[in-house]
């Protein structure tokens, strides 16, 4: 193999597994080591520049980070990222006024944003500190888009949305709010520079060819707009036994607000087996916690309806059969068919976007599905002003990829509006700084603890499950955070090795607990990998091969195993292996020039 660049910044970025798995890139373990350090205010601001809404991401994410998280090489469970981000929001000082304080100077361009989602909020705050007018358009009474209508209150509390909402808002920006737009050529005809879509995915599907749907009309509801009318009090109630279709987080969200509003036999039906629900486990767990029943396996048949009032649903037993490449089918199981009581059913199988508003005559071309004709680097449009983001772009995902696609679109607007190359991408910044302060000492703490992950504590149901406002989960005391944090393997302190330094004396590939060093002769990356002390299976993980030592052997690490304890470096005689903290950070669209203001002729 050839030696590994490390001079690219991937190389580094791909070893800190949780960031690289972050679709925002957010540095995890610099903030985890600031709430070690009870610099919480500090701990906030590295999440808000990366992912802009810490506190609701920190009780609502989806965790992209953890499954990731190198912890797991060692033990079943990993660090508590999620809600040690929520210790942050928590535990903040007074942070607006670390943020960006207009008024700015403007620059003459001016912005739609068309929806009032997390997308379209990050792309706000990374475009007004350049002095762009923003108006945002949204029909809801307020920010936040599926934040506000989808997220019920008890996981996601309003008063924290309303705060980082108007971070935002207060930057100047100009809210249009309970505005339907109704036409993007009506839009498109005021004149502005460009035009931002983040309308999510507001639809959700149905089953209307199912026998009974229309007959029983009155009683089935299309989960995600039970949700939002939950969310504005149009609705206050349900009946006392309630079906939630579907495996997702929606129909978890589903099932627990039935459970607050009156429902008391509530369970959730799915297609799929148990495991492959697409619901978080986390998501999953409360909701069994809860008394709500999971019925796999079961497809839906009918839904039955008598003397017009809805009374349940039929269902057919299947089980999971797989081909030899995996491929599941749902196949009959040839039991009897299943008849489930309901007063009401809530469908929750699935988003879709909806765009009767976009004019097909405009030059801005949908594919078969219906979806706009994105372009997945930078999000423009067939219609060069018009660029989409989050749901509206790819399709139903999640509040952390909206802000990562948000910080992308609203580089690219900002390159458009400048008339320059759209593809012409600004590199992230990045850098190594050695954290030896000594023969033997560190500016960071190697010692890793070995508890377990702690669980984050919740109030009691018999409190929660009366009031659809009370948050269930209480958070991390700061005692109980302190400790969570020294979990954290400090992924980003990165094992630099230079070669010329090395005498070849195996003293570090002796004290490696993880067996990840090997001196050997070079080899194609293949037999390369199965050379090694301990065999390199994960393909995805790159080797840090050195250049070649006086001995003509080469220096490979297996980059998947290493726990980052320092001892190579510890060990070594001389200092040919060093810690060095990396740091990685997309470049955002308000850390690039700002245009020079227009002048009126």
């Amino acid at each position: 193999m050839k030696p590994t660049n490390t001079q690219n910044p991937e190389y580094y970025h791909k070893v800190v597994d949780c960031q690289y798995a972050c679709p925002a890139h957010t540095p995890v373990p610099e903030y985890i080591r600031l709430i070690a350090a009870e610099k919480y205010t500090e701990a906030y601001m590295v999440n808000w520049e990366s992912n802009v809404f810490p506190g609701v991401l920190g009780r609502t994410c989806d965790r992209p980070c953890e499954p990731a998280c190198r912890r797991v090489r060692v033990e079943e469970e990993p660090v508590a990222i999620c809600r040690l981000k929520r210790v942050a929001a928590d535990n903040k000082g007074d942070v607006k006024k670390l943020m960006p304080q207009g008024p700015f100077t403007p620059n003459g361009k001016k912005i739609a944003l068309i929806g009032g989602g997390p997308a379209s909020l990050t792309v706000a705050r990374d475009l007004a500190p350049l002095g762009y007018e923003i108006h945002l358009f949204d029909e809801q009474i307020a920010g936040g888009g599926m934040m506000r209508s989808q997220i019920p209150s008890f996981r996601l509390p309003e008063e924290v949305l309303n705060e980082e909402v108007n971070y935002i808002l207060d930057m100047g920006i100009h809210t249009q709010f309970l505005t339907y737009v109704k036409s993007l050529r009506e839009v498109l005809s005021q004149k502005y520079d460009a035009v931002f879509v983040g309308t999510g995915a507001p639809r959700g599907r149905d089953l209307p060819k199912l026998p009974g749907r229309k007959e029983g009309d009155k009683f089935i509801h299309i989960g995600i707009e039970w949700l939002a009318n939950v969310a504005f009090e149009h609705t206050k109630s349900i009946g006392e036994k309630v079906l939630v279709l579907g495996g997702g987080n929606t129909a978890m969200d589903c099932c627990r607000t039935s459970r607050r509003l009156g429902g008391k036999e509530v369970k959730v039906v799915v297609r799929s087996p148990f495991e492959e629900m697409k619901a978080s486990p986390w998501e999953k767990e409360d909701a069994l916690h809860e008394d709500i029943q999971i019925l796999d396996n079961h497809v839906p048949l009918s839904f039955e309806v008598k003397d017009g009032k809805l009374i349940g649903m039929k269902f057919q037993k299947v089980k999971a059969v797989y081909d030899d490449n995996g491929k599941r089918q749902l196949l009959p199981t040839d039991e009897p068919e299943v008849f489930l009581e309901a007063d009401e059913v809530l469908i929750a199988i699935g988003q879709e976007n909806s765009f009767p508003w976009i004019e097909r005559d405009l030059g801005l071309e949908f594919d078969q599905w219906g979806m706009p004709v994105v372009d997945a680097v930078t999000y423009q449009s067939t219609l060069p002003a018009v660029f989409f983001g989050g749901d509206a772009a790819f399709g139903p995902k999640n509040v952390i990829t909206a802000v990562a696609q948000g910080h992308q679109a609203a580089v690219s607007i900002h390159l458009f509006c400048e008339g320059k190359n759209l593809r012409e991408r600004p590199s992230p910044y990045t850098n190594l700084v050695s954290q030896k302060m000594g023969i033997h000492e560190w500016s960071y703490d190697s010692g890793i603890s070995i508890d377990q992950r702690y669980v984050v504590p919740q109030a009691e149901k018999t409190i929660t499950l009366k009031d659809r406002k009370k948050e269930v989960e209480l958070g991390f005391d700061v005692p109980i955070a302190f400790k969570e944090t020294q979990r954290c393997l400090n992924c980003d302190v990165q094992t630099v090795f230079t070669a010329d330094r090395c005498i070849e004396c195996d003293a570090c590939m002796d004290v490696c607990p993880t067996s990840c060093i090997t001196f050997t002769a070079n080899a194609e990356e293949p037999e390369l990998r199965q050379k090694l002390l301990v065999p390199a299976e994960n393909l995805s993980q790159d080797l840090l091969v050195s250049n070649e030592l006086k001995t003509g052997r080469v220096m490979v690490k297996d980059e998947d195993v290493c726990l980052h304890c320092g001892l190579c470096a510890e060990r070594c005689p001389t200092s040919a292996w060093d810690m060095q903290k990396f740091l990685y950070s997309v470049t955002k669209a308000y850390q690039m020039p700002a245009p020079l203001p227009q002048i009126q002729k």
